[in-house]
């Protein structure tokens, strides 16, 4: 099982988020950021927030050795032939490790502010699997003409190619009935956020599913988790990290807090584990500043290497 970090670039300077990322390259397999304009949890723009594919230029240049991402970009923010030509720009930057992700959004609040429509839900996961297949056909065929609901792309090229001839598609979310079957139709990597293992392990029988349906061998696709990253060194900080992350996210917590790393770095490690049981191939902590540094240092010292030992026997 692979382990990687999922950034948050909220309330911290550049230089501070530019050396966490230094830092995490080499002893993790992943680092990402995500795809907002706001901070998140929603508190109505109140919270300095750096834009994503600006940060993924400095991620890719600043590193040499993790896997890169973003899980995941909202498709109704860019023009899939724009987010195309951006992630193979950063592949180029990166020498090929950059990997594409997309999804159907979820923070209406961002969107209102900056003037994007935010449709259904239904509309949403129209737009993905839309640009899911166009995505598909920019990084497959030399020219793509496209004449879409939502999407249009006349004899486009894709120039240069990404580094290695094609790249990852990842599509994120937890919907059963769509997004996980635009996920067994079109990805390489599916990737969910903040639930149980009990709960990935359902999704993860429903993706294999998917893939029977459509013909499809399911391990071809690798599975990911992005787990809220709340640990502190002791039961008195861990308790405490965990009540302010509670106030942050308000009513949502209690559906969200399925999916977190809650108590010391010790126990971490079985939590992870678990995610491992039920399938997860990689396992991300998403990380929001203020950062709780002595209880992460403890987690690349401890957690890491220990999850390491255990899943490499």
């Amino acid at each position: 099982m692979q382990l990687g970090i999922h950034i948050g670039q909220q309330n911290m300077s550049m230089d501070e988020m530019r050396a966490l990322w230094k830092r995490c390259d080499g002893e993790l397999d992943w680092i990402s950021v995500w795809d907002h304009l706001y901070e998140a949890p929603p508190a109505g723009g109140t919270i300095p927030h750096f834009e994503a594919v600006a940060c993924l230029g400095a991620l890719a240049a600043d590193t040499q050795h993790a896997r890169l991402g973003c899980l995941v970009f909202y498709v109704g923010y860019r023009n899939p032939g724009l987010l195309a030509k951006a992630a193979t720009t950063i592949d180029h930057i990166a020498g090929g490790r950059f990997e594409l992700g997309i999804g159907g959004g979820w923070h209406e609040w961002e969107a209102e502010a900056y003037g994007y429509d935010f449709p259904s839900v239904g509309k949403r996961l129209d737009m993905l699997d839309e640009a899911a297949g166009l995505i598909t056909s920019y990084f497959a065929n030399e020219r793509t003409t496209h004449d879409g609901e939502y999407f249009r792309a006349s004899n486009a090229s894709m120039l240069p190619a990404p580094v290695n001839g094609s790249m990852p598609l990842w599509i994120g979310g937890v919907g059963e009935k769509r997004t996980l079957r635009l996920a067994a139709r079109y990805a390489t990597g599916w990737n969910a956020a903040y639930i149980s293992p009990d709960e990935y392990r359902r999704l993860d029988e429903v993706l294999d599913r998917h893939c029977a349906d459509l013909g499809r061998d399911p391990a071809t696709i690798e599975r990911s988790i992005n787990v809220m990253f709340n640990l502190g060194v002791d039961e008195a900080s861990a308790a405490h990290n965990e009540e302010q992350l509670a106030a942050q996210w308000g009513p949502m917590w209690e559906r969200v807090s399925t999916g977190a790393l809650l108590g010391t770095p010790d126990a971490a490690v079985e939590r992870l584990l678990e995610y491992r049981d039920a399938g997860a191939d990689m396992v991300n902590v998403a990380i929001r500043a203020p950062i709780d540094h002595a209880a992460f240092d403890a987690y690349l010292a401890h957690t890491v290497p220990a999850v390491r030992a255990e899943t490499s026997s």
